[in-house]
């Protein structure tokens, strides 16, 4: 009975570990935008380029992940281009209402680029646990 059992536990811990390897390759790059552009009709709108430095500190002894620009302004119509540049802690870079999401790793610049196809504000933030919640977000304001 004691050898069923553990080949049982070994069979559930494989599914488990190759289900977790499958999943996570599958998420590792959802990247940059699901509304991109085609190269050649990038001539049709003007763009708008920013750079944002994503890092984590320490401040009065708590963890305190930051994007170094809190707010960004453009216009409808433009084409959004933003560099982002992790130099420490692990970070992603995401905007839900224009489907943008990269991995940002350390010491590598990641590009994002989309249209800005509606007005309003929108919340950029990093998704990984509690990173939002301690600050590291910004607001895209989209002017008509």
């Amino acid at each position: 009975m004691n050898k069923k059992l553990i080949i049982s536990f070994v069979v559930v811990f494989f599914v488990i570990i190759g289900g977790f390897f499958f999943f996570s390759g599958n998420n590792l790059e959802v990247n940059n935008t699901e509304n991109s552009i085609e190269q050649e009709n990038l001539e049709n709108f003007p763009v708008k380029e920013f750079s944002i430095e994503s890092y984590s500190e320490i401040i009065d002894g708590n963890f305190s992940p930051r994007f170094s620009l809190s707010e960004i302004n453009v216009q409808k119509g433009d084409l959004v281009r933003i560099k982002i540049m992790t130099t420490s802690g692990m970070h992603d870079f995401k905007i839900d209402e224009f489907n943008v999401f990269s991995e940002t790793p350390v010491n590598q610049e990641v590009v994002v680029e989309f249209i800005a196809d509606k007005a309003g504000e929108f919340v950029y933030y990093c998704s990984k646990p509690m990173h939002r919640d301690l600050g590291q977000w910004g607001l895209l304001r989209i002017s008509e």
